[in-house]
């Protein structure tokens, strides 16, 4: 009688994340990010201005409705979703490497590999913000109370000038942080490599998480830059966006070229 072996199954192969980045890796993602939006400017800007004007009609809403308490935790919340919203962006970049035409047509309705696992992903990120918006309340209420909210005119004045608030910042500036990081590891790659390719929401994720703890140095002072360019624009007004905006997220696609 024949004996059938046993099968013994591959053992499981192991993928270096490490990609030797140099350190200043990011300065060279952001000049090529420049040289794509000044070819063929005007559907990158216009894409900044629409996000522009998006960002001014929900803080606009925000003031209104009187949500100015959480005014400070959504700004820093949209480089959560920030990612998400630059897919137009990524795309550009990519048909300028394959020497094909762009238009803001094409940038608005791009073409998605993974189309249901980014809106996925999107959707995550969206309730990762909401979360992170929820803890700053939390934050808050531990060392104000639950009373009525004083108001962005008189909020400067309790932060900066009492032991409370300067107590409330570190607190909330550690618990901000930590959200900002698990974002930013998420993140960085996951969107542009779901555009480029068949990928589930979750590998993709967890594969951008590796890429970022293997890459550490290149990618905390990439970071850096995107947190610098970032607070520019807020102090700009929201202006910086436009201009902002777009080179961030064509940088954003050579830094995935440059991992992938």
């Amino acid at each position: 009688m024949t004996q059938i072996p046993p099968v013994v199954p591959p053992l499981p192969r192991t993928r270096s994340h490490d990609r030797q980045l140099p350190v200043g890796s990011g300065f060279a993602w952001l000049r090529a990010g420049w040289a794509d939006l000044w070819h063929t400017p005007g559907p990158s800007l216009a894409y900044g201005v629409g996000i522009f004007l998006l960002s001014t009609v929900l803080i606009t809403a925000m003031v209104l409705l009187r949500w100015d308490y959480i005014l400070f935790p959504a700004l820093a919340g949209f480089m959560v979703v920030g990612p998400f919203l630059a897919l137009g962006l990524y795309d550009k970049s990519r048909r300028l490497a394959r020497g094909e035409s762009v238009s803001l047509a094409r940038m608005i309705v791009p073409e998605i590999a993974s189309r249901g696992q980014v809106l996925f992903t999107g959707a995550l990120l969206c309730l990762l913000m909401l979360v992170w918006m929820r803890a700053a309340v939390i934050v808050y209420a531990l060392f104000f109370g639950v009373g009525t909210f004083p108001g962005l005119d008189h909020i400067a004045p309790m932060l900066f000038t009492t032991p409370t608030g300067w107590a409330m910042l570190i607190v909330g500036s550690v618990v901000g942080g930590l959200f900002a990081a698990c974002a930013f590891a998420i993140s960085a790659f996951s969107i542009p490599m779901m555009l480029d390719r068949r990928l589930d929401a979750l590998t993709a994720m967890g594969t951008s998480w590796a890429l970022v703890i293997h890459n550490l140095p290149a990618l905390l002072v990439w970071a850096a830059i995107v947190l610098v360019l970032s607070v520019f624009s807020l102090v700009t007004g929201m202006l910086g966006l436009i201009l902002v905006f777009p080179l961030l997220g064509h940088a954003t696609w050579h830094a995935y070229e440059a991992v992938r």
